[in-house]
C-alpha cells in the first residue's frame, strides 16, 4: 500500500510510545475491565431496563472506537525528529500568521496531528486548508488557503518555531 503524504502523521519518539501505550491499555487491561463491567450488568437481570448494562456497552464502543483510530494513526505514523528551527512551516511547529497582511490581526496556532492538540494552544492539522497553505513556507512568506465558502484567504506567516510541550 502506498502512503500519501497527506496519509502519514509525523510523530516524535515520545508521542508514539505514549500513544502505543494507550492502545496496549485499552487493548488488554481496559478491555479486561469493560468486559467484566457488561458481565457483572448482564448477571443483573432485565437487560432492557438495565442502566448499568448499556452505560458499559457505551463504554465499551467508545473504548473500541479509540482502538481503531489508535491502530489506523499508529500503522500510518512516522517517526522523526521534532522539525528544525529554520523558519519553514512543517508540522509540529508553532505558527503565527497575519491575516491578510494586517499584523494586529493574528492567530498563533500548532500545525500538529489533533493528537497533539492540547489546551494551551490551538492546534490545525496539516491536512486542513491553512495546514496546507502555510506548510512548507518561510517566515516572512505570504500564503493563501481556501475557505469554506470557497473563496481564498490570505496569511502572512510571522513566525514558525517547535513546539516545546
Amino acid at each position: 500500500m502506498t502512503q500519501t503524504s497527506e496519509n502519514v502523521t509525523w510523530l516524535t519518539q515520545e508521542a508514539y510510545n505514549k500513544l502505543k501505550g494507550e492502545l496496549e491499555h485499552l487493548t488488554g487491561p481496559a478491555r479486561t475491565e469493560i468486559s467484566a463491567k457488561i458481565a457483572a450488568a448482564r448477571e443483573e437481570g432485565d437487560l432492557r431496563e438495565n442502566g448499568g448494562y448499556h452505560a458499559a456497552k457505551e463504554e465499551q464502543g467508545k473504548q473500541e472506537l479509540r482502538v481503531r483510530q489508535l491502530t489506523q494513526l499508529l500503522e500510518n505514523a512516522k517517526v522523526g525528529e521534532a522539525p528544525a528551527a529554520n523558519g519553514a512551516v512543517a508540522p509540529g511547529m508553532v505558527v503565527t500568521i497575519a491575516f491578510d497582511g494586517d499584523e494586529d490581526d493574528t492567530l498563533t496556532f500548532l500545525l500538529a496531528s489533533r493528537e497533539y492538540a492540547s489546551s494551551d494552544i490551538e492546534t490545525y492539522s496539516p491536512q486542513s486548508p491553512l495546514g496546507r497553505g502555510v506548510s512548507d513556507k518561510k517566515v516572512g512568506a505570504d500564503a493563501q488557503y481556501e475557505l469554506p465558502n470557497g473563496k481564498l484567504a490570505s496569511v502572512k506567516i510571522l513566525k514558525a518555531v517547535p513546539y516545546q510541550s
